[in-house]
């Protein structure tokens, strides 16, 4: 009974780091999923630009950076990023292979994946808003679906 006690400590230890997927860099940068590079980044506000000429049929992969505005409180699920002129992105991760630690708002990451507008019907929103700890107040008042700009990460990396 003692050996098997053993084993399972050994197997929690050796899993208990998968759900992160990360790896760090001679750059001091963190890399959770893909193993992207800094290399063809675009600005945010390069990225803006590109956003406003798409409509929600489009999509178009890509890479940018930006900074962290909130991040999913419960798990790292999703993020938004601070865009030029008070705008955001809803960042999610492809098939929620990994997510991002729940403290890194205000740090800058480098996104690369797939960006696409949609509209976002207003159960998400409140999903979203609950989420990211919006209260019962703010979220009742969600009320109307709305367009965003969305973005579904593969790799990202999180400067430090």
């Amino acid at each position: 009974m003692k050996g098997f006690n053993i084993l399972l400590v050994v197997l929690f230890v050796s899993f208990s780091s998968v759900g992160q997927d990360s790896q760090g860099n001679e750059n001091g940068l963190k890399n959770y999923g893909a193993v992207i590079t800094l290399e063809n980044t675009k600005e945010a506000k390069h990225m803006l630009d590109a956003y406003h000429t798409m409509t929600a049929a489009d999509t178009l992969q890509t890479k940018f950076t930006a900074r962290v505005k909130e991040v999913c409180k419960v798990k790292g699920c999703w993020m938004k990023l601070d865009m030029a002129n008070g705008e955001e992105v809803m960042v999610r991760f492809k098939d929620y292979g990994f997510f991002m630690p729940t403290d890194i708002e205000g740090k800058d990451v480098v996104v690369n994946g797939l960006a696409f507008v949609e509209e976002m019907n207003v159960e998400d929103q409140r999903h979203y808003a609950k989420d990211g700890g919006a209260s019962d107040e703010e979220i009742e008042k969600i009320v109307t679906p709305k367009k965003t700009l969305g973005f579904e990460a593969d790799g990202v990396l999180l400067k430090h």
